[in-house]
């Protein structure tokens, strides 16, 4: 027996998600004293603003080849 996906409709995209995090992961961290979990959480929202980055990045449309 196989197990059972759990699937879900996305209602905003992965570059608007990813921001979402990390403006949360930012606020909760300002409210944190100096310490590891601090750490944790710029660490974790700079990891989602590089990989918002490198989507765009990514999806942007390829130049298109000159003839030949």
């Amino acid at each position: 027996m196989t197990a059972k996906r759990n699937r879900r409709k996305q209602t905003q995209s992965l570059q608007e998600r990813l921001a979402a995090f990390a403006q949360t992961a930012r606020e909760r961290a300002r409210s944190l004293p100096p310490g590891k979990e601090r750490d944790m959480l710029l660490q974790r929202a700079k990891q989602n603003e590089v990989t918002s980055n490198l989507t765009d990045w990514l999806s942007e449309p390829v130049y298109p080849r000159r003839g030949g």
